[in-house]
């Protein structure tokens, strides 16, 4: 499996930020039930790297798992030995990006500005975050597809359902979903569960619907 391509394909990164021990794996397979294939889990989860082997052993293989918010190579190198397919950060620093390529490992830094964004893609990138992407729009990532069409892009924070739909006709390569998907305690019941699941489901739906050039927004 090309995990960059799948990555790509399933467009929807779910981003798991400060869920407790005994939330993250049923959260995880609610998301997992809810059609999501790429998941991220921040660097300040409690237990992150145990976190990111549990998670790796439990679901199945088409699960794509990575850590998020990640500062510095340190961080980056331990996530990566615990299992983390992708490291994912809000900013741009080159040892980071090094580190993960050295480990062969799929690099996502943030950027903002065209200058970040070319800068990133020179390190090594194999995604650059667009963060934070709120303020601007899908309208952005459209501009910075005019004179950097060969860099992916993945707008992060403002993403929700109302607007994904318009990422995907921007372009975008992926899409971080964020507390409009998940917000802490959204696991601690069944309810809350089959509530994810759903709502997971309906940013599936509606990416398949943008790419298909439908509209249920």
């Amino acid at each position: 499996m090309n995990l960059l391509e799948e990555i790509k394909r399933n467009f929807a990164v779910a981003i798991v930020r400060g869920a407790s021990p005994q939330e993250a794996l049923p959260v995880i397979r609610a998301l997992y039930a809810g059609g999501i294939r790429v998941l991220e889990l921040t660097a300040a989860t409690p237990g992150i790297m145990g976190l990111v082997e549990k998670a790796r052993a439990a679901m199945p293989d088409d699960l794509i798992v990575g850590v998020g918010t990640v500062l510095d190579p340190e961080t980056a190198r331990g996530a990566i030995l615990s299992g983390a397919q992708f490291i994912l950060s809000p900013s741009l620093k080159a040892e980071t990006v090094t580190l993960t390529k050295r480990y062969g490992v799929i690099s996502i830094p943030g950027a903002m500005t065209p200058g970040e964004i070319l800068a990133a893609y020179e390190l090594g990138a194999d995604v650059v975050k667009v963060f934070p992407a709120g303020p601007l729009g899908p309208s952005y990532i459209k501009d910075i597809h005019g004179p950097l069409p060969q860099i992916p892009l993945m707008p992060t924070g403002g993403v929700g359902l109302s607007n994904i739909g318009e990422y995907v006709r921007a372009g975008a390569a992926a899409a971080g979903l964020g507390s409009a998907l998940y917000s802490p305690g959204a696991g601690k019941d069944q309810d809350s569960l089959a509530h994810l699941e759903a709502k997971a489901r309906k940013y599936v739906e509606a990416i398949a619907a943008a790419r298909s050039g439908q509209d249920l927004i």
